[in-house]
């Protein structure tokens, strides 16, 4: 995010300073607290907390199959994200924005485990996606991500990739 969130969110900040500090190199330090989060937050919470810390957490896991799970849930929870909710939380994001990156890691998910049929339905979608992304180092990210996906997924590839977000974690 570029500019400073619209209203003050502290469960927000907690989900931002853990994923700080998987990034940082910590990652059962950031699952930990992430977890502890969910606990908090519950599965019927705001659903752009719920969205946000399952998508983030996902990355923090190696296993596909746990990184699956965490996926599904972010991607459920941005189906009840009003665009309301995001835009009280930062004006300048979109719920939109949301799908490209949710879709393309339930699509490398899959395809790690070996389900190409369904990894194939999910980088259709974005790649349907696609076109809302930003100009700029993030949609440029994630269009790469998206080809390399889909080519993987043509290869029938299971390899994770080194792209991948928590692959340095």
């Amino acid at each position: 995010m570029s500019t400073a969130p619209a209203v003050s969110d502290p469960i927000m900040a907690a989900i931002g300073r853990a994923v700080a500090e998987g990034q940082g190199g910590d990652a059962a330090s950031a699952r930990r607290s992430l977890l502890d989060l969910w606990s908090t937050i519950g599965v019927t919470g705001d659903p752009l907390h719920r969205c946000s810390l399952a998508h983030y957490l996902a990355d923090l896991y190696d296993d596909p199959a746990r990184s699956l799970a965490w996926n599904i849930r972010a991607l459920d929870a941005a189906d009840a994200v009003t665009e309301e909710r995001v835009q009280e939380h930062h004006a300048g994001l979109d719920v939109a924005g949301f799908y490209p990156s949710l879709h393309l890691n339930l699509a490398d998910d899959y395809r790690r485990l070996g389900s190409f049929e369904a990894a194939a339905e999910h980088i259709d979608a974005a790649e349907a996606q696609v076109p809302r992304l930003p100009q700029g180092p993030y949609g440029d990210l994630l269009r790469a991500a998206v080809r390399g996906v889909a080519e993987a997924v043509a290869r029938r590839d299971r390899a994770p990739r080194a792209s991948a977000p928590g692959s340095a974690v």
